[in-house]
Order: C-alpha cells, then sequence, then structure tokens
C-alpha cells in the first residue's frame, strides 16, 4: 500500500518533498520521489508587513507631530495663560478673550497676531518673550522662548477656532 508521507521539516523549507512508498518501507528504499510547492505565508510575510506599516496610522508622522505640538501648546498655556486665560476667557480685561469674536473684534486674526501679542504684549496683557520692551509692558515672571510663543500661537488660534473645546478649568 502506498501512501504520501511528508518528509520534515516542511516548515521552513520553500518546497516540501513528497514521498511515494510503503509505509513500513526505509527512507533508503523508496521508490519515487517528487517535489512539489506549497504555498507559504512566509514569502508573503514581508510585502504584508511592509504594506501594514506603510498604512498604519503610525507612520503617519505629520499627525503625531502635530498633535505633539498641540500637546506642548496645551502645556505651555497652562503653565504661561491659564492664570488670566482660563477656558479662552480673559479675567483682567472681559472684551479681550481668546474667542474668535473678540480676537477679531481687537484686529487679531492670524496666529502671528497671537504671536506678537503673546510676545510683546498689548493693553493690560504683558509680553512673554525673552527681548520684550520695555520693560513695565513684559512680565516679571519667566520669559518664553520664541519657539514656545510660536507654539501657544498656533494653540490658541487651533482652540479659537474650535470654540475652546479642549482645555480644562482650573476649577475641575
Amino acid at each position: 500500500m502506498e501512501i504520501l508521507s511528508a518528509v520534515s521539516p516542511c516548515s521552513y523549507v520553500p518546497r516540501c518533498l513528497l514521498v511515494k512508498g510503503n509505509a513500513n518501507q526505509a527512507p533508503s528504499k523508496l521508490k519515487h520521489v517528487e517535489q512539489v510547492k506549497r504555498p507559504h505565508f512566509k514569502n508573503m510575510f514581508p510585502p504584508l508587513v511592509a504594506a501594514f506599516v506603510a498604512l498604519s496610522p503610525i507612520c503617519n508622522t505629520p499627525a503625531i507631530a502635530q498633535s505633539v505640538d498641540i500637546q506642548r501648546g496645551a502645556t505651555l498655556f497652562g503653565q504661561a495663560c491659564i492664570g488670566c486665560h482660563d477656558g479662552g476667557g480673559n479675567i483682567i480685561q472681559p472684551g479681550a478673550t481668546l474667542f474668535t469674536k473678540d480676537l477679531e473684534r481687537n484686529g487679531v486674526v492670524t496666529e502671528d497676531d497671537i504671536y506678537r501679542i503673546t510676545y510683546y504684549g498689548k493693553g493690560r496683557m504683558p509680553g512673554f518673550g525673552e527681548s520684550c520692551t520695555p520693560r513695565g509692558q513684559c512680565t516679571f515672571g519667566p520669559r518664553l522662548k520664541e519657539d514656545e510663543i510660536k507654539l501657544l500661537a498656533e494653540f490658541v488660534k487651533l482652540q479659537a477656532d474650535q470654540g475652546w473645546p479642549n482645555v480644562a478649568s482650573n476649577g475641575d
């Protein structure tokens, strides 16, 4: 009686040998050896992994970088601005909130406008820039670097455009 038996180890050889012969026959007396191609998922593994990685949101670095910048902007806002601008408001001057309608009414339309006011100050708001002058217009507290003020300006503009949905108040 002839049966087909696989010669091991087929799991890592691209081709498996299928042997026709008697099951009780010694391997040296086998009558016929034929090679049969079997599909191996190992050959498909590298292209599948490459496709997965390429399409994965993990590799979408601009989105990751943007979310990290937003988080850093939120952290800076919490450290330097939230005392007066909690939730986008303004406890010192109620008509100068960080909501879009007040920003636009006060001539603050772009991130650059927000950057300039944050750096040099305006009215009762002190400037936070490292080179802010005159001294009376600038904060007496810690100064911020230019890249930090840029992150703050991006964060404030984004939050203003969205109606300040993502900032928890100090009262929580």
